[in-house]
């Protein structure tokens, strides 16, 4: 599955599109080093199917690579945090 990214001066979006259906996670820019991870789309017909946890994954390898925090302010985000004690390092604490 390839994620997009689509970046603002104030935010963007990871998302990636699965027989024309497209599941998304949206974000703000706070600073240059901290995102807010505000909400995590993902249509019925691509549930189950672990679109929402690649999104979650590739949120977290780009805050790695770009040297910044997140804060989760979405619920699927911050369960998936919960469910990975190793992504605590881009938590913004």
């Amino acid at each position: 599955m390839q994620i997009h990214e689509e970046n603002g001066a104030s935010g963007g979006r990871y998302h990636a599109t699965i027989d024309g259906t497209t599941a998304e996670m949206t974000f703000s820019r706070a600073s240059p080093s901290l995102i807010i991870i505000d909400h995590t789309l993902v249509p019925d017909a691509l549930r189950g199917q672990g679109v929402g946890q690649t999104l979650a994954l590739h949120a977290v390898e780009a805050a790695r690579a770009g040297g910044w925090k997140i804060i989760p302010l979405c619920p699927f985000f911050k369960a998936q945090l919960d469910r990975h004690p190793d992504w605590q390092d881009i938590l913004k604490t």
